[in-house]
């Protein structure tokens, strides 16, 4: 079943594009690595499939029964976000928020899942922490334990291992293949690099203001334009 389907998509900014004629499909299940070079539209894609940006020509399809409140998301981090003041728990209970409505309290199921994801993602014993004195890989897991709370879908991943040292960043990728394969979890991820996309996802979309490839993983390593970028390693 097609969670996205983008057809000759332009999206960008005061009517001027930034990315035109962009034609992928991502189906439930997919691991889908986004890459491309710095100003290639990757951001202003994923704010188009959050619906913060409206097309400028060509159309988003969202599958049956995916809401975009259902979509898990984890953007990249600012300064900022990196000293919020919270707790472990607090944090990861946020991504509960879209379903609140009127309530004022997160419920016992909702509780019982949070800590649930954090002890799969190994950050249990932090529920009491505060955020802001956490790692930058500890973050980032708080993070995606927030991201599965809001979702049993879908997760997007906006450059997820950004400053993250090299043996973080293998571990985190490799907690995001699992929760692809052994939950079934579709992942649409925006990368810089293009070794760890080709080692962990299962289809390639790959930018330059327009779709300059969409296909497997495989089909991407064996072409010559993927050979090209892949010499280089990350972008």
């Amino acid at each position: 079943m097609a969670l996205f389907t983008c057809r000759d998509l332009s999206l960008g900014y005061e009517g001027k594009a930034v990315i035109e004629n962009v034609n992928f499909t991502v189906n439930a299940g997919d691991y889908l690595c986004v890459v491309g070079e710095n100003g290639s539209g990757k951001s202003t894609l994923v704010k188009g499939l959050l619906g913060l940006r409206a097309p400028i020509a060509g159309d988003i399809a969202v599958g049956e029964g995916l809401k975009a409140g259902e979509i898990g998301y984890l953007p990249q981090q600012t300064p900022a976000q990196r000293d919020f003041p919270a707790s472990v728990q607090e944090v990861v209970l946020s991504g509960f928020l879209n379903r609140l409505g009127s309530r004022l309290f997160y419920s016992r199921d909702e509780r019982k899942q949070a800590l649930a994801e954090m002890e799969r993602l190994g950050i249990s014993h932090l529920k009491n922490h505060s955020y802001q004195e956490l790692s930058g890989g500890q973050q980032q897991r708080v993070l995606l334990a927030r991201a599965l709370c809001a979702t049993g879908k879908l997760l997007l991943l906006d450059e997820p291992a950004a400053g993250l040292d090299p043996v973080v960043t293998a571990q985190l990728y490799e907690l995001i293949r699992l929760i692809n394969r052994e939950r079934g979890i579709t992942v649409i991820m925006v990368s810089h690099d293009i070794p760890a996309a080709v080692r962990y996802a299962d289809h390639i979309l790959h930018l330059g203001h327009e779709t300059t490839f969409f296909g497997t993983t495989e089909d991407y390593v064996q072409s010559a334009f993927g050979k090209r970028f892949l010499e280089g390693g990350a972008l």
